[in-house]
């Protein structure tokens, strides 16, 4: 695995957390110098995070559109200009670090542009995130079989895969686990398959109860105003509290990438 494949995850994590504390405006901090420099921090590593899919920027105008990759070009690309016009009105409303450039027109401007392109940057976040949700889960359950199953890598790592059934054709692969293999007269299999359906019962169990408390954080915290300027001034509710405030937004986050990753299964299929 090289470094940009290393590396890559723990920024797109980092831009997350960051994002997620940067939505609540100058509360979370005494100063708000640290907003600045938070803010200086995420556009940084989005510069890196640009650099590392260059390809996929360098490819946009080459090949084919789909309805699937019209979709993602749609928010990966409002991501791009959110962040530009965030960088811009950031830079203009600074009162720390950008104060040498002696910029004292456009506040106003820049002041309802930063509060609608951070409400749009969250949202197509959000839906980035739910772009890439099976690629993560991948890549997860990767690293646990591997931890779980080191002798059956082992044997063959190339079948090193989170679905042992794809093993049936390599025999060789299913004489380290037996027990793996339908039909096996090993009780394990059945058993596998209760603890694999319980799972997805229970996740999408979950995943469900998130959307809905999602809806309610969306509606509650005035999310969609913000995203139609009905309301032009940031609101933020101190009796809710600050932990309130990251669940309520996390589980915005979680329902808008519910949301995109499955229309993006379904524009798959049908592509």
């Amino acid at each position: 695995m090289n470094l940009a494949r290393k590396i890559r995850m723990p920024i797109d994590i980092a831009m997350t957390l960051l994002s997620i504390i940067l939505m609540g405006g100058n509360y979370f901090f005494p100063a708000d110098i640290v907003h600045e420099i938070l803010g200086v921090a995420l556009l940084l590593l989005w510069a890196v995070h640009i650099a590392l899919n260059r390809r996929w920027y360098g490819a946009i105008f080459r090949g084919s559109y789909n309805p699937y990759r019209v979709m993602q070009t749609v928010i990966n690309c409002g991501i791009l200009i959110c962040a530009i016009f965030l960088m811009i009105s950031g830079i203009i409303l600074s009162n720390h670090i950008f104060t040498f450039l002696g910029i004292e027109k456009g506040l106003g401007f820049a002041r309802i542009a930063h509060l609608l392109a951070s409400h749009w940057y969250f949202l197509f976040m959000s839906m980035h995130i739910g772009l890439h949700v099976s690629m993560i889960a991948n890549k997860m359950c990767h690293k646990e079989r591997t931890v779980c199953h080191p002798e059956l890598n082992a044997c063959h790592p190339e079948q090193n895969t989170c679905h042992p059934e794809q093993n049936t054709c390599h025999p060789e692969v299913n004489a380290c686990h037996p027990e793996l293999v339908s039909g096996s007269p090993g009780k394990e299999m059945p058993k596998q398959v209760r603890n694999n359906r319980l799972r997805k019962i229970l996740l999408f169990s979950i995943l469900a109860l998130a959307c809905l408390y999602g809806i309610y954080a969306f509606i509650i915290r005035g999310v969609w105003k913000y995203l139609i300027l009905q309301q032009q001034f940031f609101f933020f509710d101190l009796e809710r509290g600050y932990i309130l405030f990251a669940i309520d937004y996390i589980s915005i986050i979680i329902l808008f990438a519910a949301i995109s990753h499955f229309v993006a299964a379904i524009l798959k299929k049908n592509r």
